[in-house]
């Protein structure tokens, strides 16, 4: 089996497309993305719950890699179109993703997102958001509805994790765009240092 890195916001989604990672026999690697000061503490306290059942579950160490997206939000909010902050924040997502698999050796990279349910999750989304990296990415849950989603969540434990009060990310713009192209993607990163906040971010890396 292959060697992964799964990207966790500490959702309902993210737990239940690694579990069928783990449950195929793969070696997985987390990435969770620090979204404070646009969140509060829970999503980091959810992500590690998460994770501590998985590990018993399955057996497996499945580290942690923390990285703060805050400082990135911060940069895009300022400097590009908010209408694509969804379409940007994923790519840097992505981008840091890829960079800890490199580190770790891992041939692939691995997401929760399920077709259109939310605006970075359209099908036009998540080909401009996925552009930015070169790593295959699986979609464990790709054509699971939300109902299925988290029956299997409650099924393995995960659901009442995902579910304690928290605060959701603040950067989400008020009108998001849910259709993107490359063109308009690149022009917008025309006006950050891409290379520089992707470098900060990984500097910055707490492994937990």
């Amino acid at each position: 089996m292959a060697r992964g890195v799964m990207l966790m916001s500490g959702g309902i989604d993210s737990p239940v497309a690694l579990h069928y990672l783990l449950r195929q026999g793969h070696e997985m690697v987390a990435v969770h993305m620090d979204n404070r000061p646009f969140t509060d503490d829970s999503p980091l306290a959810k992500t590690v719950d998460h994770l501590a059942m998985l590990r018993e579950r399955y057996h497996q160490p499945i580290p942690m890699y923390l990285l703060p997206h805050g400082p990135t939000q911060i940069n895009l909010m300022r400097s590009t179109d908010r209408h694509f902050g969804c379409v940007l924040c994923r790519r840097f997502m992505w981008r840091s993703a890829e960079k800890v698999a490199s580190r770790e050796n891992a041939s692939f990279l691995a997401t929760g997102e399920a077709l259109g349910q939310v605006a970075s999750q359209t099908l036009s989304n998540m080909r401009t958001a996925t552009a930015a990296v070169g790593l295959p990415i699986v979609r464990p849950l790709i054509g699971f509805d939300k109902n299925e989603i988290e029956a299997v969540a409650k099924s393995i434990g995960t659901y009442e994790i995902s579910t304690r009060p928290g605060v959701c990310c603040q950067a989400v713009p008020d009108r998001p765009a849910t259709r993107s192209n490359l063109v308009q993607i690149l022009h917008e990163e025309e006006r950050i240092d891409v290379d520089q906040m992707i470098d900060d971010c990984i500097r910055k890396a707490v492994i937990l």
